[in-house]
This record gives structure tokens, C-alpha cells and sequence, in this order.
């Protein structure tokens, strides 16, 4: 059943909301809507308490490890980790206390997708597919995504299909999926895609993008059948927004559990 899933999302160090087309290799251009004062502990703590399972830890560029570890570090085992994971660090982050790891990038090097990449992380995982969850963000173009790597800025040549889903998800255990045109933009999710995805995936998928209100959990319960989680980032009022209670999505959960 669609339930609220929260986010910490690491920026220099910081918990911020940004608007996510504009993260890229120039500093000028990134456009923030909120830097938090709590650290990434606090948040942690927060979804601990309120008991929001399934909570993503994405690290958007260099200098954010500190941070990320603090978070694990008041929530072990509660916390889903992402952000320049790899072969080589995958089980670092699972024995640092991530529930589980998320990877994107390190999947499509020269954005071309490597099966054997995306087999050398599992191998890392000990071949233990519920530690690991594939990130498809995508941008839309026309009427079809294609899943987007470093810092949603490059877009790779695998389409968002039942086919590439197929492809995947023996690999993993879920799926994290932010429209990055629709990210921070508190303008409305992706309807199509959430369709789309509550059709070709069988194991759990989380959207993220444009949720404005508590009544787009309702939204996405509707259109995906259940089958899709929804985050809401910008909109929140811990991250200083005004169309979502964070309160409200807490009894949002208990009531459709």
C-alpha cells in the first residue's frame, strides 16, 4: 500500500532542498529552496521517533559523508544511503548502519548501462539483492524518460520501460525513482510515470518529484493502485515549505496502513 516515505538530501554538507535540474558542475546556476539549521542526525531522529521506514539519505556531490554517517549513526539499520556508491564502497556503508544502498551513476559508465558493474555491486553485497536499491531518476523527454546520472545532469541511453525494469529488478529490492524535472518544483508529480511504474515493477518503487500536498499521497495511492511510495521533499514544513505538514503525512501513514 502507497505510504509517505521522508528524505535527507546532503548538499555541501548541509540538508537542503534543490531544485533538482539545476545541480550541476556550476555554482551560479544551483537553485536552493531550503537549508536547513537541524543537521542530518536531527532528521534521522525525526523519522525514528515518527516510525517512517524506507527514509533515502541521498549525498548530491562530494563532502557530504560526514553527514550521511551521523544520520546512520542515530538511526543504524533505519536509513537507505545514496550518492556516489559504488563496488568498492557498497558494504562500507551497509557496515556503517544503511539499511540499504542506493546506486545510480557507477551503473552507466559513459552513460551506457554495464551489467557487470551492476553484478560487482551485488558481489559486494555478499549477492544480497534486499541490501540494494537501483535509483532510475530520469528526465523526461517526449513522451519517454531516460534515467539521468550525475547529479540528474547526464542523461544516459537507458529508457525508463517494462523492459529495462525487467532487466533490473532481479538485482535489487526496490526502486528510487526522482522526475528530476519535476524535482523542488513543488508544480505537481509525474502522473504518467507513477502509472507507469505501478505496471511494470513487482518490487517496491518510491517516487519523488513535485508533490505539493498531502493529497498527492492520495493521488498516487489512486493512480498506482498502492503499488507506489511517494516523497515529499519541498513541500514539507520541516524544510520550509507551507503545503505539507509533516504531521499530516505521519497520520497520512497510520491511516492507510
Amino acid at each position: 500500500m502507497t505510504k509517505f516515505r521522508p528524505c535527507i538530501d546532503l548538499h555541501s554538507g548541509q540538508v537542503k532542498q534543490i531544485v533538482g535540474g539545476t545541480l550541476g558542475t556550476v555554482a551560479s546556476d544551483l537553485k536552493t529552496n531550503f537549508v536547513s539549521t537541524h543537521s542530518a542526525a536531527y532528521y534521522a531522529g525525526l523519522y525514528r521517533d515518527a516510525k517512517l521506514t524506507g527514509a533515502h539519505v541521498i549525498m548530491l556531490g562530494p563532502g557530504n559523508e560526514d553527514a550521511a554517517k551521523e544520520a546512520l549513526r542515530e538511526w543504524p539499520g533505519g536509513l537507505q544511503v545514496g550518492g556516489g556508491i559504488n563496488d568498492q564502497n557498497a558494504a562500507t556503508w551497509i557496515e556503517r548502519g544503511a539499511e540499504r544502498v542506493i546506486v545510480t551513476s557507477f551503473l552507466f559508465p559513459e552513460g551506457r548501462f554495464s551489467l557487470e558493474r551492476l553484478q560487482a555491486v551485488l558481489s559486494a553485497l555478499g549477492g544480497d539483492k534486499e541490501r540494494l536499491v537501483i535509483d532510475l531518476s530520469c528526465r523526461r523527454t517526449g513522451s519517454t524518460w531516460f534515467v539521468a546520472m550525475n547529479k540528474w545532469q547526464t542523461i544516459t541511453e537507458m529508457e525508463v520501460t517494462k523492459e529495462s525494469i525487467e532487466l533490473l529488478e532481479p538485482y535489487c529490492s526496490e526502486f528510487l525513482v526522482h522526475a528530476a524535472d519535476n524535482e523542488g518544483l513543488q508544480q505537481g508529480i509525474d502522473v504518467e510515470l507513477v502509472k507507469r511504474l505501478s505496471e511494470w515493477c513487482s518490487v517496491p518503487v518510491t517516487y519523488a518529484g513535485g508533490a505539493r500536498t498531502v493529497a498527492d499521497l492520495d493521488l498516487v495511492k489512486e493512480t498506482s493502485s498502492g503499488k507506489v511510495d511517494l516523497t515529499i521533499g519541498s513541500a514539507l514544513d520541516v524544510f520550509g515549505g507551507s503545503g505539507a505538514q509533516f504531521d499530516d503525512c505521519i497520520a497520512w501513514n497510520e491511516k492507510n496502513a
